[in-house]
């Protein structure tokens, strides 16, 4: 049976870790240094439940307050990671901001999104709770998770949550209550 084909952007305000969490997923490294993003594709073949994905994931330019939601991810996207980093209050603003403008540029009530804190390894400089992450996927009916790029920690388990929101919305798996991994 082939693949099934699933294409995802990861967004979120600059400087919170996008690019570093699909690299970490696709080549299993950690890159320290800050190239800001234009937009970049990488491509991996995973497997969930028994079935084959070709999973595109787009690497966003990071978003400000100010930047209009780029027309081109709002058609023949499958789901959408929202990054912001713990220790960033601004970022987490603007995910926000992301989310208002993502869904009225789809024109959905819903969209499959997995809400994600990452920069864990950075716990003494957290400014965003966990809880406070939770809350927020909660509204949005979101699954949640906190991640570290640079440790690799909970990475594939953002990447599978959010096949699983894809497969869900699409009416593949049943309703869960509450798609929190943290």
């Amino acid at each position: 049976m082939p693949s099934k084909q699933r294409k995802i952007a990861m967004m979120g305000y600059r400087s919170v870790g996008k690019s570093s969490l699909i690299i970490q997923f696709v080549e299993g490294q950690f890159v320290d240094s800050y190239d800001p993003t234009i937009e970049n594709t990488f491509t991996k073949f995973i497997r969930l439940n028994s079935t084959e994905y070709e999973v595109k994931l787009v690497d966003t330019a990071g978003q400000d307050e100010y930047s209009i939601f780029p027309l081109q991810y709002s058609m023949d996207f499958h789901g959408y990671v929202l990054v912001y980093s713990i220790t960033s209050s601004k970022s987490f603003q603007i995910v926000q901001i992301i989310y208002d403008k993502l869904l009225d540029m789809v024109g959905k009530i819903h969209v499959p999104i997995v809400l994600v804190g990452n920069k864990t390894d950075l716990h003494l400089e957290r400014k965003i709770s966990t809880e406070e992450g939770k809350r927020l996927a909660e509204k949005w009916k979101a699954a949640f998770v906190e991640t570290s790029a640079k440790r690799n920690e909970s990475v594939t388990d953002m990447f599978h949550a959010m096949l699983s929101e894809i497969e869900r919305s699409d009416g593949h798996i049943q309703e869960k209550n509450g798609c929190i991994i943290s």
